[in-house]
């Protein structure tokens, strides 16, 4: 049976927090009024976390946060509250990680937060775009709006990624099939002429020693080699995480003669898709101060972009008056 954490008022107003065990929220509802309790939150205790079914929990895609987001949509604009609305989704929405970040959104909600609030506190559901624009829509009163106009961008977003993957899948397939093959040839079959080679006591030439070494580098050492490439990803991986790394290796990326062009085109159509779409949502911002987040792929693009906006900041502000007192700049992290 689970477990429900539950917040009430009793009868002298006192704020009331303790954990009860029953079947299901319903049923905690009925006995704290039985008990002539009001009601603030009832949630599902959250388990401790940590552990090796943590690692392996599946992640919430960006079909099932477009499909959360236009169900979402549609709620609000039926003039649902927006509490009963998360409730809701949260019982229906299938990825059950997702919906487990949707009941704690509604217990922050409930708690006072707001929804642009609740939902930054989940960034692997909800990026800082999805955030700032929820945010944008609560301020001007038109979230059924900015929730449908995020579902379409996130569409959108989600078809380059598809294409993009389609295009890498091809030659992936033929540089694997050619490394197994390699790795069969030098494993099985060299070492078959090897030893037809050394009974003929000849000099063999330099191409047919360096494939027999090889051969032999590979057989003897080839945990050597498993564990020098997992090193190698790992240190590869950590140095991308830092700012010097993302820009030596995304130099690296778009430099590529065929992918890098591919990479350019992909990465400068999100940055467009997701400036129209703040745009357009009615965020205030102003193309030389977005603040592109240093997790963003290829910031050495958008970074040279940036290097030739115009430094006479004080002819600027003269001229147009100072942008963060007018509009209320706000600082968007386009997270892709």
């Amino acid at each position: 049976m689970p477990v429900f954490e539950y917040t009430a008022r009793n009868m002298k107003g006192d704020l009331v927090r303790d954990k009860i065990d029953l079947g299901t929220r319903d049923d905690v509802i009925a006995h704290l009024r039985k008990n002539r309790m009001i009601v603030v939150q009832v949630r599902e205790a959250k388990g401790k976390g940590g552990g090796i079914a943590d690692f392996f929990k599946p992640g919430v895609k960006t079909r099932d946060v477009v499909i959360f987001t236009r169900q979402f949509a549609t709620m609000i604009n039926s003039g649902l509250p927006l509490v009963q609305a998360l409730d809701i989704l949260s019982q229906q929405t299938e990825n059950k990680v997702l919906a487990d970040v949707t009941r704690a959104v509604v217990y922050d909600v409930e708690s006072g937060h707001t929804l642009a609030d609740a939902l930054r506190k989940h960034p692997k559901a909800f990026t800082d775009l999805y955030v700032n624009m929820v945010a944008a829509g609560e301020a001007g009163g038109i979230l059924d709006t900015i929730l449908l106009r995020l579902a379409v961008f996130l569409e959108k977003n989600d078809s380059i990624v598809r294409k993009v993957k389609g295009a890498m899948i091809y030659p992936a397939v033929i540089f694997s099939v050619a490394g197994i093959a390699i790795a069969t040839l030098l494993i099985f079959v060299i070492p078959t002429f090897q030893s037809m080679f050394a009974s003929v006591n000849l000099q063999l030439p330099l191409p047919t020693r360096i494939v027999i070494g090889a051969s032999n580098l590979l057989k003897n050492f080839w945990w050597a080699m498993i564990a020098a490439g997992i090193f190698g990803f790992v240190a590869v991986t950590r140095y991308y995480k830092t700012t010097p790394g993302k820009l030596q290796i995304d130099k690296l990326m778009l430099s590529l003669p065929v992918l890098g062009d591919l990479l350019r085109k992909s990465a400068v159509s999100r940055f467009t898709r997701t400036l129209g779409t703040l745009i357009s949502s009615g965020v205030s911002i102003l193309v030389r101060r977005l603040a592109l987040h240093p997790h963003a792929r290829h910031a050495d693009f958008f970074g040279r972009v940036d290097s030739r906006r115009p430094r006479d900041h004080g002819a600027h502000r003269r001229q147009h008056g100072d942008p963060q007192r007018r509009d209320g700049i706000t600082r968007v992290d386009c997270r892709w």
